[in-house]
């Protein structure tokens, strides 16, 4: 069910009172447990869904840091189409999502540029040109064998988090005993499109003996293909309502997708263990994501801002945006251990390399109408809906205005190479170990965009008939949210500029001011020691981090163009105190004070800028990177088989946020009327509550024993003041807000039904509203927000024979939508649908 934003309180009552409910049932569950098995030797047959809950729960309870976890089983098992997806079950976590899939993560509030993500230990860089965060789309869900969010870092892991670390670990050998291969296909149909798609996905491992070994050498291999025509329609006004003059739409828009997307992703892995006291590894991925998109769309622009169902004049256009784009990421990683009577070294060697490739494409190519058109209004102001005459569906009443034609091409590069050693020894009778080492890495961004304008054709000598829309006119746009009238031919577009000289039409300034080189050279060390007293653990250590960043651009001072090269180094020390204490066989405490460091994105220290009169744009290479001091406290409860409850509450004191304003009327920019920029807030404050739960009722009687109930939910808040001139009052201005893209409410419900042959899973997904984006410092009604959104997913897995499968599965059975409102939920500033998805298919297994 779609929820709106301005009742935000009942969802988040709903998912409390679920909680608590799910807490109760816990306790009675595990005394009825106990009272049942009492003198009895526990035999619990586990498959599917319980086993991989079950082997993941086992590795969070081992771990020295504050995590969750999803196994490869528990991922295929998941309506998910890739990892971004199936880490959003987890507590704490939630995706931002784009056409409807799930592609950056955030953890516990925090947005996605202000975690990391690593391969098998080593970071991935970012393909796209602004941001650090990962669209983790790009990772097919059949490459991993697990998926862990460590939420708490310890002295010697990379300390770039506030949030957390996704961790992905790919296939290994080792993770079976002996021969292990699968292999998938599906077809899954899109409901929005009507367009029917297909998936082939398999996997092998195997084990081999080499010299007086016995299965000591291991390769595994995967690969993943899918091809996925899909769809969504939306309608946006980006915030341009006139609030002054009572809600009054300034102009807005309709757009229509067509998306074809393929993922291909493949790794090979090789393990060898020539005896108990060495191991080596090598770990490869790459995957590459291609989108193909058209976007068809119209736009209204009022002679006067109006209110809904009123009447008056108004401009319109035609659009058309045809691009394809590829993203890749490559990591290739090289380790190993040995043991050294009482030492054990270790040492890593990672590269990785993102990158996102756009040819030359049609980033805009606009039609407009010839006259004003009359009588033109709209209704409902959550989706506006266009009123008009049919002179705006007629192509002949448009010609073409302009094309915007570009190419890009964006690389991030990441080296690194690290060294641990480790040893244990005897503190007074207690167990200990010291740890020390270093690591280096050297990351490189690069970004380059060419741009070519196309407009004035009349000056070309080109004839009113041959720019008229009915001569590029293709078919007729299936649009849901109402009429639409024709589409464009993207092909017509090409051959007409096609015929011109390209040079004539290149855009200096755009392309120049967007090209960037930027280089980030880290060099790290730690010292750690662990000690076991009785039941309690500590960990306690320091890091430190030394930071060389460069940034190479060009700005245009009207019409000048500048290099601008900007240089700048910083260090950090960064102390870690971990605490864990066993309260019994299956309950332990956890307790964790650290701090760790993250750099402002690449768009935000992006070296171009562009000064026109008195108005500017600019990045800010200056800016300080962000600071968290982060405590974490709570409590775990292990219940057996794929049971667990836990609480743990967090607080998190971030300095230096960074946020956009404008700094006009001040310092430098004195006597400008705009100067947009970014600059570091003072500090942050983000606080919360995560609960989780998960329990196999494998005790109740036939056929209720196959029941498997799975919850979490994260309640958290936060607190920021940014600053900024206020061009009314003619001096600073400070307001509190939200950090962006933090939730107050994130929350999961799994519903779950399983024997021998039979898998049926429910789940749920809900996150409350969220900050977008800035307005203006004294426009606090511009600010952007996302609504609350629920997702509802199912599957089903039959087991035909003992190794073939039948899969099905169910993807936003609820046709939820993606509604960005300004200021009030009552006001669009985005609306998209997707529909369902419905997926089936089969998988054979042999192991």
């Amino acid at each position: 069910m779609y929820q709106r934003s301005s009742h935000p309180r009942s969802g988040t009552a709903g998912l409390v009172s679920f909680t608590l409910t799910a807490l109760a049932l816990a306790i009675a569950s595990e005394r009825l447990h106990a009272a049942e098995t009492a003198g009895q030797t526990e035999h619990i047959e586990v498959v599917g869904q319980a086993a991989s809950i079950d082997q993941a729960l086992k590795e969070q309870r081992r771990s020295d840091s504050i995590k969750s976890v999803v196994h490869a089983d528990g991922v295929a098992q998941l309506p998910d189409e890739n990892v971004a997806e199936a880490a959003q079950r987890m507590p704490g976590v939630s995706v931002e999502r784009d056409q409807g899939e799930g592609r950056f993560v955030s953890v516990r509030g925090l947005g996605p540029d202000l975690n990391s993500v690593t391969i098998n230990g080593t970071l991935v860089p970012s393909p796209e040109s602004e941001r650090r965060a990962v669209a983790l789309d790009v990772l097919p869900a059949e490459l991993v064998q697990s998926l862990s969010v460590i939420k708490t870092l310890t002295p010697d892991m990379d300390a770039n988090s506030l949030g957390g670390t996704v961790d992905v670990q790919s296939l290994s050998a080792f993770d079976h005993p002996g021969l292990f291969y699968t292999g998938s296909s599906e077809a899954s149909y899109d409901q929005n499109s009507h367009q029917t798609s297909p998936k082939f996905s398999g996997a092998i491992s195997d084990r081999f003996s080499l010299g007086d070994g016995i299965d000591n050498f291991g390769v595994a291999a995967a690969l993943s293909w899918q091809k996925r025509d899909f769809g969504s329609d939306n309608v946006e006004t980006g915030g341009a309502w006139d609030f002054e003059r009572g809600a009054r739409l300034e102009e807005f828009e309709q757009r229509d997708y067509d998306i074809s997307r393929e993922r291909t992703g493949g790794g090979l892995n090789f393990d060898y263990k020539p005896d108990d006291l060495s191991s080596y590894y090598l770990r490869t991925l790459y995957s590459r994501y291609k989108d193909s998109e058209t976007r068809n769309s119209t736009s209204i622009e009022f002679a006067e801002p109006q209110a809904a169902a009123e009447r008056g004049d108004a401009d319109g256009k035609r659009k058309l945006k045809q691009r394809e784009e590829t993203q890749e990421i490559q990591s290739y990683v090289l380790g190993g251990e040995r043991l050294l009577g009482l030492w054990t070294l270790s040492g890593q060697a990672g590269y990785s390399r993102s990158s996102e490739d756009s040819p030359g494409h049609i980033a805009n190519a606009a039609f407009s109408g010839a006259d004003d058109f009359a009588g033109s209004g709209f209704y409902d102001t959550e989706k506006p809906r266009l009123i008009i005459g049919q002179d705006f569906y007629n192509p002949d009443n448009f010609s073409l205005d302009k094309v915007d034609w570009e190419k890009q091409k964006t690389t991030d590069t990441e080296k690194n190479l690290r060294l641990d050693l480790a040893r244990d020894y005897d503190l007074s009778g207690y167990a200990s170990q010291v740890k020390f080492g270093g690591k280096v890495s050297r990351r490189n961004k690069d970004n380059n965009l060419d741009a070519w304008v196309y407009e004035d054709f009349d000056d070309l000598g080109l004839s009113d008939e041959q720019l008229n829309l009915s001569q590029f006119q293709k078919g007729k746009v299936h649009y849901r949210l109402g009429e639409f009238g024709p589409g464009i031919s993207s092909s017509a577009i090409k051959n007409l500029i096609g015929g011109l000289d390209r040079a004539d039409f290149y855009d200096e300034t755009e392309s120049r001011v967007n090209d960037f080189k930027m280089s980030e050279d880290i060099n790290a060390g730690y010292l750690m020691n662990t000690l076991d007293i009785d039941d309690w653990r500590f960990i306690a250590g320091m890091r430190y981090e030394g930071t060389e960043f460069a940034a190479k651009g060009t700005g245009v001072n009207d019409g000048e163009f500048e290099a601008n090269d900007s240089k700048r180094s910083y260090h950090h020390w960064l102390p870690g105190l971990h605490a864990r204490y066993q309260l019994d066989k299956n309950t332990q405490v956890r307790a964790a004070w650290t701090k760790s460091v993250v750099r402002p994105t690449f768009g935000q220290l992006a070296p171009g800028f562009v000064i026109d009169d008195d108005e500017a744009t600019f990045g800010n290479p200056n800016l300080k990177p962000l600071e968290s001091s982060n405590l974490d406290l709570g409590i775990e409860h292990y219940m057996g088989r794929a049971g667990t409850i836990s609480a743990f509450v967090f607080y998190k004191d971030i300095q230096n946020f960074v946020y956009n304003t404008d700094v006009a009327g001040s310092g430098a920019w004195v006597d400008f009327s705009e100067a947009h920029t970014f600059t570091n807030g003072d500090s942050a404050k983000l606080y919360g509550l995560e609960l989780a739960y998960s329990q196999k009722y494998d005790w109740l009687p036939a056929p209720w024993n196959g029941l498997l109930l799975g919850a979490n939910a994260t309640f958290s808040r936060s607190d920021a003041q940014i600053e900024g001139f206020d061009a009314a009052s003619g001096g600073n201005r400070k307001r509190s807000i939200d950090l962006p893209s933090q939730s107050d409410t994130v929350g999961n419900l799994m519903l779950g039904w399983e024997d021998d042959t039979l898998s049926l899973r429910l789940s749920a997904n809900y996150k409350s509203d969220y900050l977008y984006e800035l307005a203006a410092i004294n426009d606090k009604a511009h600010d952007l927000h996302v609504d609350a959104q629920t997702f509802v997913d199912f599957s089903a897995r039959y087991s035909l024979t003992k190794n073939l499968q039948l899969n099905f599965e169910a993807q936003n059975l609820t046709d939820e939508s993606y509604y960005v409102y300004a200021g009030h939920g009552a006001y669009n500033a985005q609306y998209e649908e997707y529909g369902p998805t419905f997926k089936l298919g089969l998988t054979f297994t042999h192991f």
